[in-house]
């Protein structure tokens, strides 16, 4: 199954507003320390609701706002969520980014990045998109320190690119980014149940539920365009 078949499905499902909801306990701390300043213009990479663009354009005044999508239902829902005009939503690859060069001043991906077919493709040319001085803010759950998040590719059609914390930077690095900063947000808003509780649906221990919320979380990793 493509990238597009599947999330066209999860859109039709109504999926992209779950998804929303719980990639907001973590996004929104990397999306406040983007240094976005009014009037500048932000892409959102994998862009699903569009949540991440509208959060931007009413806390920071940002232009314009792209984000693309490799699904068109997920885009023509993002659509309907908003009627900014400001904000556009696009369909495409990941590894062919329709912008052109220097257009963009900041770029953010939320459980996005590790759909693409080809990554360090596509951090070139999240490079080639962004202005000198411009950063990418690549937010992920599902990377290679985080043990609890391996069995996923299990329950998805696309094949996911698992890198380590390592990996990402030196592909930051290859890809022509200074890597300006890499840590964990932790997930601080889940419900953790009680350990009487356990074993629930998805764990079998409650430490190992604090571990991938609480520890793990989103690993974000920032690269700045020299």
């Amino acid at each position: 199954m493509s990238v597009r078949e599947e999330f066209d499905e999860w859109a039709a499902e109504g999926r992209d507003r779950g998804m929303e909801e719980r990639h907001w306990h973590t996004a929104k701390h990397a999306l406040v320390r983007m240094p976005v300043e009014e009037g500048e213009t932000v892409f959102d990479l994998g862009t699903g609701s569009g949540y991440a663009l509208r959060a931007l354009r009413e806390a920071t005044g940002a232009g314009r706002g792209y984000g693309l999508d490799g699904s068109p239902e997920m885009a023509r829902n993002a659509r309907s969520y908003t009627d900014d005009s400001s904000i556009s939503f696009l369909i495409g690859d990941f590894d062919s980014l329709p912008l052109a060069a220097d257009s963009v001043d900041h770029a953010f991906s939320m459980e996005a990045f590790y759909y693409a077919s080809d990554p360090i493709q596509t951090l070139s040319e999240l490079a080639r998109i962004l202005r000198p001085g411009g950063t990418f803010f690549c937010a992920v759950n599902y990377y290679e320190e985080n043990v609890h998040s391996h069995d996923w590719q299990e329950d998805i059609a696309v094949e996911m690119t698992r890198w380590s914390r390592a990996e990402y930077r030196e592909a930051f690095r290859e890809a022509g980014f200074h890597v300006a900063e890499q840590d964990a947000i932790p997930d601080r808003e889940i419900e953790i149940p009680d350990e009487c509780e356990f074993p629930t649906d998805g764990w079998e221990a409650r430490d190992e539920m604090v571990e991938r919320y609480r520890t793990y979380g989103t690993l974000l990793t920032v690269g700045v365009v020299p």
